[in-house]
Protein backbone atom coordinates (compact mmCIF):
# COMPACT_ATOMS: atom_id res chain seq x y z
CA UNK A 1 0.00 0.00 0.00
CA UNK A 2 1.22 3.71 -0.45
CA UNK A 3 2.39 5.45 3.00
CA UNK A 4 3.73 8.83 3.60
CA UNK A 5 6.75 7.73 5.50
CA UNK A 6 8.88 10.71 7.98
CA UNK A 7 12.85 8.87 7.13
CA UNK A 8 14.96 11.50 8.14
CA UNK A 9 14.37 15.16 9.40
CA UNK A 10 12.87 17.58 6.31
CA UNK A 11 12.01 14.45 4.21
CA UNK A 12 9.47 12.58 3.62
CA UNK A 13 8.66 10.06 1.61
CA UNK A 14 5.55 8.02 -0.46
CA UNK A 15 6.70 4.28 -0.83
CA UNK A 16 4.87 1.24 -0.72
CA UNK A 17 4.95 -0.67 2.64
CA UNK A 18 3.07 -3.65 3.91
CA UNK A 19 -0.42 -3.25 4.67
CA UNK A 20 -0.92 -3.19 8.59
CA UNK A 21 -2.00 -6.43 10.21
CA UNK A 22 -5.25 -6.13 12.73
CA UNK A 23 -4.53 -7.32 16.38
CA UNK A 24 -7.77 -8.54 18.26
CA UNK A 25 -9.86 -5.54 19.24
CA UNK A 26 -9.04 -3.36 16.30
CA UNK A 27 -10.81 -2.58 13.23
CA UNK A 28 -8.76 -2.34 9.33
CA UNK A 29 -9.70 1.01 7.73
CA UNK A 30 -9.52 2.15 4.01
CA UNK A 31 -8.06 5.94 4.31
CA UNK A 32 -9.76 8.59 2.58
CA UNK A 33 -7.99 12.04 3.49
CA UNK A 34 -5.31 12.95 5.49
CA UNK A 35 -4.19 15.91 6.80
CA UNK A 36 -0.67 17.82 7.96
CA UNK A 37 -0.48 19.42 11.72
CA UNK A 38 1.51 21.53 13.07
CA UNK A 39 2.68 18.39 15.49
CA UNK A 40 3.72 16.95 12.29
CA UNK A 41 5.98 19.58 10.70
CA UNK A 42 7.88 19.19 13.76
CA UNK A 43 8.38 15.66 13.54
CA UNK A 44 8.75 16.68 10.12
CA UNK A 45 11.51 19.27 11.53
CA UNK A 46 13.44 16.54 13.57
CA UNK A 47 11.82 18.13 16.90
CA UNK A 48 9.44 16.18 18.13
CA UNK A 49 10.88 14.44 21.04
CA UNK A 50 9.06 10.88 20.71
CA UNK A 51 8.65 10.47 16.98
CA UNK A 52 10.78 7.95 15.69
CA UNK A 53 11.82 7.34 11.81
CA UNK A 54 10.71 5.61 9.56
CA UNK A 55 7.05 6.32 10.82
CA UNK A 56 4.25 7.03 8.98
CA UNK A 57 2.51 10.30 9.57
CA UNK A 58 -0.67 11.30 10.16
CA UNK A 59 -3.21 11.94 13.16
CA UNK A 60 -6.26 13.66 11.55
CA UNK A 61 -7.62 11.59 9.17
CA UNK A 62 -10.95 10.26 7.32
CA UNK A 63 -11.76 6.57 6.25
CA UNK A 64 -14.27 3.76 5.84
CA UNK A 65 -14.69 0.64 7.70
CA UNK A 66 -12.44 -2.17 5.58
CA UNK A 67 -13.06 -5.08 8.71
CA UNK A 68 -15.63 -6.51 11.04
CA UNK A 69 -16.72 -3.95 14.16
CA UNK A 70 -18.80 -4.80 16.81
CA UNK A 71 -20.89 -1.64 16.15
CA UNK A 72 -20.67 -0.12 12.49
CA UNK A 73 -20.91 -2.21 9.65
CA UNK A 74 -18.54 -2.13 6.71
CA UNK A 75 -17.99 0.81 4.40
CA UNK A 76 -19.16 3.38 7.42
CA UNK A 77 -17.43 6.35 6.96
CA UNK A 78 -15.48 7.58 10.28
CA UNK A 79 -13.00 9.51 12.02
CA UNK A 80 -10.41 8.59 14.40
CA UNK A 81 -9.62 10.06 18.44
CA UNK A 82 -6.20 9.17 17.86
CA UNK A 83 -5.26 9.53 21.53
CA UNK A 84 -3.56 6.23 23.47
CA UNK A 85 -4.17 6.54 26.77
CA UNK A 86 -2.74 4.40 29.50
CA UNK A 87 -5.86 3.40 31.51
CA UNK A 88 -4.07 3.36 34.85
CA UNK A 89 -2.40 6.68 36.09
CA UNK A 90 -4.99 9.19 38.39
CA UNK A 91 -5.99 11.07 35.48
CA UNK A 92 -7.17 8.25 33.47
CA UNK A 93 -8.64 6.46 36.58
CA UNK A 94 -10.73 9.93 37.14
CA UNK A 95 -12.59 10.57 33.72
CA UNK A 96 -9.41 12.52 31.93
CA UNK A 97 -7.67 10.14 29.99
CA UNK A 98 -7.51 13.63 27.36
CA UNK A 99 -4.41 14.16 30.11
CA UNK A 100 -2.81 11.12 30.73
CA UNK A 101 0.37 11.20 32.19
CA UNK A 102 1.41 8.72 29.50
CA UNK A 103 -0.69 10.22 26.13
CA UNK A 104 1.07 8.66 23.35
CA UNK A 105 -1.13 9.29 19.41
CA UNK A 106 -1.65 7.36 16.18
CA UNK A 107 0.89 8.85 13.84
CA UNK A 108 3.47 10.17 16.25
CA UNK A 109 3.64 6.71 18.31
CA UNK A 110 2.29 4.40 16.05
CA UNK A 111 1.65 4.39 12.18
CA UNK A 112 -0.94 6.64 11.71
CA UNK A 113 -3.63 7.90 8.56
CA UNK A 114 -1.24 9.01 5.95
CA UNK A 115 -1.62 5.69 3.93
CA UNK A 116 -4.05 3.41 2.32
CA UNK A 117 -4.68 1.60 5.25
CA UNK A 118 -4.03 1.70 8.87
CA UNK A 119 -5.37 -0.69 12.07
CA UNK A 120 -6.98 1.32 14.66
CA UNK A 121 -8.64 0.21 18.31
CA UNK A 122 -12.54 -0.50 17.24
CA UNK A 123 -12.95 2.10 20.55
CA UNK A 124 -11.36 4.86 18.91
CA UNK A 125 -13.54 4.61 15.73
CA UNK A 126 -16.44 7.72 15.37
CA UNK A 127 -18.78 7.86 12.90
CA UNK A 128 -19.47 10.81 10.26
CA UNK A 129 -22.80 12.31 10.92
CA UNK A 130 -24.96 12.69 7.32
CA UNK A 131 -24.55 15.60 5.25
CA UNK A 132 -20.37 15.53 6.63
CA UNK A 133 -18.45 14.25 3.89
CA UNK A 134 -15.11 12.13 3.99
CA UNK A 135 -12.87 15.58 3.04
CA UNK A 136 -15.05 17.39 5.72
CA UNK A 137 -14.33 14.59 8.43
CA UNK A 138 -10.77 14.87 8.05
CA UNK A 139 -11.32 18.34 9.76
CA UNK A 140 -12.95 16.43 13.06
CA UNK A 141 -9.36 16.33 15.29
CA UNK A 142 -8.47 19.88 14.35
CA UNK A 143 -12.35 21.31 14.90
CA UNK A 144 -12.24 19.44 18.53
CA UNK A 145 -9.40 21.21 19.53
CA UNK A 146 -10.97 24.45 18.88
CA UNK A 147 -13.90 22.95 20.80
CA UNK A 148 -12.14 21.93 24.01
CA UNK A 149 -10.59 25.02 24.26
CA UNK A 150 -13.97 27.28 24.43
CA UNK A 151 -15.73 24.56 26.44
CA UNK A 152 -12.78 24.75 28.77
CA UNK A 153 -12.54 28.69 29.00
CA UNK A 154 -16.57 28.31 29.84
CA UNK A 155 -17.01 31.24 27.18
CA UNK A 156 -20.55 33.02 26.90
CA UNK A 157 -23.08 33.64 24.02
CA UNK A 158 -22.61 37.33 23.50
CA UNK A 159 -19.28 37.92 23.90
CA UNK A 160 -15.84 39.22 21.94
CA UNK A 161 -12.99 37.13 21.42
CA UNK A 162 -9.40 38.12 20.23
CA UNK A 163 -7.77 34.90 18.46
CA UNK A 164 -4.07 35.15 17.56
CA UNK A 165 -3.03 32.98 14.71
CA UNK A 166 -4.83 32.28 11.36
CA UNK A 167 -3.49 28.36 10.83
CA UNK A 168 -6.01 25.88 10.77
CA UNK A 169 -6.11 25.76 14.77
CA UNK A 170 -6.77 29.63 14.93
CA UNK A 171 -9.48 29.77 12.05
CA UNK A 172 -10.94 26.83 13.85
CA UNK A 173 -11.23 28.06 16.94
CA UNK A 174 -12.58 31.40 15.60
CA UNK A 175 -15.32 29.92 13.73
CA UNK A 176 -16.28 27.45 16.81
CA UNK A 177 -16.61 31.16 18.62
CA UNK A 178 -19.05 32.76 16.00
CA UNK A 179 -21.40 29.45 15.71
CA UNK A 180 -21.43 29.37 19.70
CA UNK A 181 -22.54 33.03 19.32
CA UNK A 182 -19.53 35.63 19.86
CA UNK A 183 -20.81 39.07 19.37
CA UNK A 184 -17.52 39.50 17.49
CA UNK A 185 -14.51 37.67 16.49
CA UNK A 186 -11.24 39.41 16.03
CA UNK A 187 -8.12 37.68 14.17
CA UNK A 188 -4.61 38.98 14.72
CA UNK A 189 -1.76 37.15 12.42
CA UNK A 190 1.23 38.04 11.06
CA UNK A 191 0.81 36.41 7.27
CA UNK A 192 -1.43 38.80 4.92
CA UNK A 193 -2.14 35.52 2.71
CA UNK A 194 -3.88 33.83 6.13
CA UNK A 195 -5.21 37.21 6.95
CA UNK A 196 -7.01 37.36 3.54
CA UNK A 197 -8.56 33.89 4.27
CA UNK A 198 -9.78 34.64 7.82
CA UNK A 199 -11.79 38.38 5.96
CA UNK A 200 -13.14 36.11 3.32
CA UNK A 201 -14.72 34.35 6.49
CA UNK A 202 -16.09 37.33 7.66
CA UNK A 203 -13.60 38.22 10.38
CA UNK A 204 -12.24 41.66 11.34
CA UNK A 205 -8.60 41.16 10.54
CA UNK A 206 -5.54 42.90 12.08
CA UNK A 207 -1.70 42.23 10.87
CA UNK A 208 0.45 42.36 13.78
CA UNK A 209 3.37 43.47 12.28
CA UNK A 210 1.34 46.60 10.73
CA UNK A 211 -1.33 47.20 12.73
CA UNK A 212 -1.09 49.23 16.42
CA UNK A 213 -3.17 46.15 18.04
CA UNK A 214 -3.51 48.08 21.63
CA UNK A 215 -4.68 50.66 20.16
CA UNK A 216 -6.95 49.46 17.15
CA UNK A 217 -9.02 47.26 20.12
CA UNK A 218 -8.70 50.39 22.70
CA UNK A 219 -11.00 51.94 20.34
CA UNK A 220 -12.98 48.71 19.06
CA UNK A 221 -13.94 48.27 22.60
CA UNK A 222 -13.70 51.71 23.67
CA UNK A 223 -10.81 51.15 25.88
CA UNK A 224 -12.76 48.43 27.98
CA UNK A 225 -10.76 45.34 26.24
CA UNK A 226 -12.13 41.97 24.72
CA UNK A 227 -13.65 39.04 27.42
CA UNK A 228 -11.36 36.47 26.36
CA UNK A 229 -8.07 36.09 24.16
CA UNK A 230 -7.25 32.47 22.47
CA UNK A 231 -3.68 32.37 21.83
CA UNK A 232 -3.35 30.05 19.00
CA UNK A 233 0.04 31.81 17.50
CA UNK A 234 2.78 30.35 19.87
CA UNK A 235 4.55 33.15 19.65
CA UNK A 236 6.55 34.88 22.45
CA UNK A 237 5.13 38.52 21.71
CA UNK A 238 1.71 36.84 21.94
CA UNK A 239 1.83 36.59 25.53
CA UNK A 240 3.45 39.66 26.04
CA UNK A 241 0.66 41.65 24.48
CA UNK A 242 -2.20 39.57 25.95
CA UNK A 243 -2.49 40.98 29.14
CA UNK A 244 -2.96 44.66 27.77
CA UNK A 245 -5.68 44.21 25.27
CA UNK A 246 -7.97 41.32 28.23
CA UNK A 247 -10.62 43.32 30.11
CA UNK A 248 -10.26 43.60 33.57
CA UNK A 249 -11.45 39.93 34.62
CA UNK A 250 -11.39 38.24 31.61
CA UNK A 251 -9.87 35.41 30.23
CA UNK A 252 -6.43 34.04 28.35
CA UNK A 253 -7.00 30.95 26.63
CA UNK A 254 -3.73 29.04 25.87
CA UNK A 255 -4.20 26.98 23.07
CA UNK A 256 -0.53 26.98 21.08
CA UNK A 257 2.09 24.35 22.51
CA UNK A 258 5.27 26.95 23.34
CA UNK A 259 8.47 25.63 22.55
CA UNK A 260 9.93 27.24 25.14
CA UNK A 261 9.01 29.62 28.12
CA UNK A 262 7.45 33.07 27.18
CA UNK A 263 7.42 36.33 29.55
CA UNK A 264 4.13 37.14 30.88
CA UNK A 265 3.03 40.15 32.65
CA UNK A 266 1.92 38.47 35.58
CA UNK A 267 1.24 42.09 37.75
CA UNK A 268 -1.21 43.09 34.93
CA UNK A 269 -2.74 39.77 35.29
CA UNK A 270 -3.16 40.64 39.17
CA UNK A 271 -4.57 43.98 38.76
CA UNK A 272 -7.05 42.51 36.14
CA UNK A 273 -7.77 39.80 38.15
CA UNK A 274 -6.94 37.80 35.23
CA UNK A 275 -7.96 34.01 34.31
CA UNK A 276 -5.03 32.35 32.45
CA UNK A 277 -6.28 28.42 30.98
CA UNK A 278 -4.19 25.94 29.74
CA UNK A 279 -5.75 23.25 27.48
CA UNK A 280 -4.45 20.29 25.92
CA UNK A 281 -6.12 18.27 22.89
CA UNK A 282 -9.81 16.98 23.24
CA UNK A 283 -12.42 14.61 24.79
CA UNK A 284 -14.40 12.33 22.73
CA UNK A 285 -17.49 14.75 23.51
CA UNK A 286 -15.63 17.49 21.57
CA UNK A 287 -15.25 15.41 18.94
CA UNK A 288 -19.10 14.69 18.54
CA UNK A 289 -19.39 18.39 18.89
CA UNK A 290 -16.96 18.83 16.52
CA UNK A 291 -18.68 16.72 14.01
CA UNK A 292 -21.96 18.49 14.97
CA UNK A 293 -20.43 21.75 13.94
CA UNK A 294 -19.35 20.57 10.45
CA UNK A 295 -23.53 19.65 9.80
CA UNK A 296 -24.06 23.43 10.78
CA UNK A 297 -21.31 25.84 9.32
CA UNK A 298 -19.71 24.63 5.79
CA UNK A 299 -17.31 27.33 5.86
CA UNK A 300 -14.74 25.03 7.64
CA UNK A 301 -14.44 23.37 4.47
CA UNK A 302 -12.93 26.71 3.33
CA UNK A 303 -10.37 26.56 5.37
CA UNK A 304 -8.55 23.33 3.13
CA UNK A 305 -7.25 25.26 0.90
CA UNK A 306 -4.58 21.97 -0.71
CA UNK A 307 -5.69 18.42 -1.53
CA UNK A 308 -2.35 16.67 -2.92
CA UNK A 309 -1.46 12.99 -3.73
CA UNK A 310 0.56 10.62 -1.58
CA UNK A 311 2.93 11.17 -4.53
CA UNK A 312 3.57 14.62 -3.91
CA UNK A 313 4.49 14.16 -0.09
CA UNK A 314 7.35 16.70 0.14
CA UNK A 315 4.92 19.22 -1.32
CA UNK A 316 2.56 19.42 1.07
CA UNK A 317 5.15 19.92 3.83
CA UNK A 318 7.05 22.44 1.68
CA UNK A 319 3.63 24.47 1.24
CA UNK A 320 3.61 24.46 5.45
CA UNK A 321 7.37 25.25 5.69
CA UNK A 322 8.09 28.41 3.57
CA UNK A 323 5.90 31.25 3.02
CA UNK A 324 2.56 30.53 1.21
CA UNK A 325 -1.37 30.61 1.61
CA UNK A 326 -1.84 27.24 2.66
CA UNK A 327 -3.52 26.68 5.73
CA UNK A 328 -4.74 23.03 6.02
CA UNK A 329 -3.35 20.46 3.49
CA UNK A 330 -4.85 17.04 2.85
CA UNK A 331 -3.54 14.09 1.04
CA UNK A 332 -6.20 11.80 -0.77
CA UNK A 333 -5.62 8.26 -0.62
Amino acid sequence: MKAIVYTAPNTVECREIEKPSVPEGYVLLKNAYAGICGTDLNIFAGTHPRAQAPLVLGHEFSATIESEHPLYPVGTRVTVNPLLSCGTCIPCRTGQSHVCNNLKLVGIDTDGGMAQFVAVAADKIIPLPEGVSLEQGALAEPIAVAVHAIRKARFLVGDRAVVYGAGTIGLCVALALRAYGASEVIVIEANELRLEKARKLGFITYNSMQDDIVGELNILTGNSGVDYVFDCAGHPAVMAQVTEIVKVQGTIVTVAAYKKPAEVNLIQGMFKELTIQFVRVYTNKDIELALDLLTKEPKFAEIITHVLQPEQAMEGFELLTTPTDAIKVLYAF
